[in-house]
This record gives C-alpha cells, structure tokens and sequence, in this order.
C-alpha cells in the first residue's frame, strides 16, 4: 500500500438475532472505533453491497449485512465500489486498501492480531468465504480475540461462538477497539 493508504474497514459478523454474539466481534469493535472517531452513523449502501457504511476523514468503516459464514459476496461488492469511487476522486487501487475486522478464537478475548489476508483461515468460514470471493486480492485481517471453549469439538465450538458476550467478555472487545485503531493508523501511513 502506498502512502497515505486510503482504507475500507469492513466487519464481518452475524445479523440479529446473532448481533451481539462473540461471533460479532468485529462489529462491536466497528462501532467503538465510529463513536471514539465521531464519525456518522452507520448507513444502509445498496452500492456497497447493503452494508452498513460510515464515511470519515481516516477511513471508510464498513459492516456486512450477511450471515458470518457467507461473507465474501458482500465484501467484494463493498471494495469494489470503494475503489471506483476512489478512483473518481483521483486515487489509484495501490492507495487504496482492504482490512477485514473479524473475531479469532485463538486469541483471548480483548487480544489484537494482524495478519495478510492469504494467512491461513483457520477454520473460519467468514474468512474462507472472503479468500474465495477475493480470489488472491492482497487485503489485511485485524483479528479481534474471543477466546476458546476447551472442546474442539464444532457443535461446542459452534454454540460457544454463538452465544452473547458477557459483561466482561464485552468491555475487553470494545476495549480492543484502541489497539485496531493503532494498527489502522500503521496501514494508513504505508
């Protein structure tokens, strides 16, 4: 990314009912990050594939409308229209760039963790749905730590990651709202 990267920032999580589940983490660190920027409140954008949208002088913050584990569709259609609206404004694709805020269950909650997005997936259909509908598009994932059940069994895995966060549980993801936004600033100025 050159400099002055200009960045779409899209969460990935569940819809309600599923809203405030560990699952959402990166939703709930998006709208931490819109309030502590004061940047407008989230919009529907038919042109970025019915996403929730927040414009802002740092970055454009972006939440899927999609169910976590088929998140690709609308997160291809949110960057590209991102980019041709860039490029009316005179910015080539290499300044523009992709981050994905998403939960990781490898990392305890509140945890922050930066990785390109052609790491492996881990077993997280939201991001294999992404991989597969990016087909090799350079892009970054900002983990967000929600912890793990001891079980690695995937009806328990399944239940755990779908249920509602705790007080706690919700205090430490907002909380990692700082570090994704140190970790913004860094890409922004690649």
């Amino acid at each position: 990314m050159a400099s002055g990267t200009r960045l779409l920032v899209c969460s990935i999580g569940n819809p309600a009912p599923y809203l405030h589940t560990l699952h959402s983490a990166g939703h709930t660190v998006l709208n931490v990050l819109r309030e502590s920027l004061s940047y407008p409140s989230f919009q529907k954008s038919r042109a970025h594939g019915n996403g929730l949208l927040s414009h802002g002088s740092y970055f454009t913050l972006w939440q899927s409308p999609s169910l976590m584990n088929v998140s690709g569709p609308a997160v291809s259609a949110a960057w590209k229209q991102f980019l041709r609206e860039n490029k009316q404004m005179g910015y080539g694709e290499e300044e523009c760039g992709l981050v994905v805020v998403h939960d990781e269950l490898e990392l305890r909650v509140g945890e922050v963790k930066v990785r390109k997005g052609d790491a492996s997936p881990k077993g997280h259909n939201g991001l294999k749905s992404i991989r597969d509908t990016l087909r090799g598009q350079m892009y970054t994932r900002i983990g967000v730590g929600i912890g793990r059940p001891e079980s690695r069994d995937a009806g328990v895995v399944a239940n755990y990651v779908l249920r509602k966060m705790s007080v706690e549980e919700r205090r430490k993801i907002s909380a990692s709202a700082g570090k994704v936004m140190e970790e913004l600033m860094k890409l922004s100025e690649q």
